[in-house]
C-alpha cells in the first residue's frame, strides 16, 4: 500500500482545519473570488485555484499564460490544500490541478468526490525517492548505503521533521534496510537539504538525500534514485486535475484539452526549474517564456483552443 507522501502530513492537518479556515486559509492572486463559466465560445472567465507546491505553480501559470492568449480570462488564486478542494467543491473555483490520488488527498476526495468532477490525470510519476548525485557510482540501490555509510558521514540530508517522507524514512526504510546502526537521517527543511545538496555537487563530495519526483532539481543537476527493492519508499501517486460540478458541460473544449494534457517528468522539472531561477514575482513571465521556448509542445496541448 502506498505510504503518505512527504506533504501528507501537512495535508492530514489542514483537514483537520477545514471547517475553521473555510476558503480563506491562503492568499489571493487578486480578482474575482468567484468561479468563472458562461460562454466558452469566446473563451470565457476561468478561476485556477492553486496551492504552494512547486508542480502546482508551475501548471497554474503555464495553463494562465497559454489560455490567456486563446481567449479566456484567466485568475490565479492561491490557497491552503483545504480551502481549496473546499472552494472547488462550492463552486468558488473553477480548477484544482494538483490533487494527489489515491493517498496524499484521500480525505479530501472522499469528502467532496461527490461535487467535484475529476478530469483526468495528467502526470503518474509523483514518489518519494532517496537521491544521489550521478558521480557516486558506487551507490545505485538502498541496500547499498550500508556498506558505503563512510562515504556520507553516516548521514542521510533529509527535510521537515514533520514531513511524511521523514517519517517514512525514519519509521520504514531505515528499519528495513538495517540502517540503524550505520546512518542517521538528519532532519532540517527543504530548503537547507537543497542548500547541502548543491554544496556537494560544487564540491563533487557524496551526498545522499531525501527527494520525490516531481522536482526541479532533477533537472538543475545530473542525480539518480537509489532502487528500493523492499519498496520501503511506497509506490506512486498520480496527480489529477479536479474541476468543480458543471465544469465539464461550461468548458467542454478545455475539458478535452486537459483529459489529453500530460507532461512528462523531464518537461515539468524543466518548467519548475525555469520558475525557480527566474525568482519571485517573475512566474508568470518564466512561464510564458517556457512555453514559447516548448512552442510545439503547446499548440499541440492547447492548439484546439486557438481563435476562440
Amino acid at each position: 500500500m502506498r505510504r503518505r507522501t512527504p506533504r501528507t502530513l501537512s495535508a492530514v492537518l489542514a483537514a483537520l482545519l477545514v471547517m475553521v479556515t473555510g476558503a480563506c486559509g491562503g492568499g489571493d492572486d487578486g480578482g474575482d473570488d468567484g468561479g468563472g463559466g458562461g460562454e466558452e465560445g469566446g473563451g470565457g472567465d476561468l478561476t485556477i485555484g492553486y496551492i504552494a507546491w512547486d508542480e502546482n505553480i508551475a501548471l497554474a501559470n503555464l495553463f494562465k499564460a497559454q489560455l490567456d492568449e486563446r481567449g479566456y480570462s484567466v485568475n490565479l488564486r492561491q490557497l491552503d490544500v483545504a480551502p481549496t478542494w473546499q472552494a472547488v467543491a462550492q463552486g468558488e473555483i473553477d480548477l484544482f490541478q494538483d490533487a494527489w490520488l489515491p493517498t496524499t488527498h484521500s480525505d479530501y476526495w472522499a469528502q467532496y468526490r461527490d461535487q467535484v468532477e475529476d478530469l483526468g490525470v495528467w502526470y503518474d510519476q509523483a514518489t518519494l525517492d532517496i537521491a544521489v548525485p550521478e558521480y557516486v557510482r558506487d551507490v545505485n540501490s538502498i541496500a547499498d548505503l550500508k556498506e558505503h555509510a563512510d562515504q556520507f558521514g553516516g548521514t542521510i540530508t533529509g527535510i521537515e521533521p514533520g514531513a511524511g517522507e521523514t517519517r517514512l524514512v525514519e519509521t520504514e526504510m531505515i528499519p528495513d534496510y538495517g540502517l540503524g546502526s550505520a546512518m542517521t537521517l538528519q532532519k532540517s527543511s527543504t530548503t537547507a537539504m537543497l542548500s547541502a545538496l548543491d554544496k556537494a555537487i560544487q564540491n563533487q563530495e557524496p551526498i545522499v538525500v531525501t527527494l520525490w519526483h516531481p522536482h526541479w532539481a532533477y533537472s538543475r543537476y545530473d542525480l539518480k534514485d537509489l532502487e528500493d527493492p523492499k519498496g520501503s519508499m511506497g509506490e506512486a501517486e498520480k496527480l489529477h486535475m479536479i474541476g468543480r460540478e458543471g465544469f465539464g458541460e461550461d468548458f467542454p473544449e478545455l475539458s478535452r484539452v486537459i483529459e489529453n494534457f500530460s507532461l512528462t517528468d523531464k518537461q515539468l522539472g524543466d518548467l519548475e526549474n525555469a520558475i525557480q531561477e527566474a525568482g519571485a514575482g517573475q512566474e508568470l513571465q518564466a512561464a510564458q517564456q517556457w512555453g514559447q521556448q516548448n512552442q510545439e509542445l503547446m499548440d499541440k496541448a492547447f492548439g484546439q483552443l486557438q481563435g476562440q
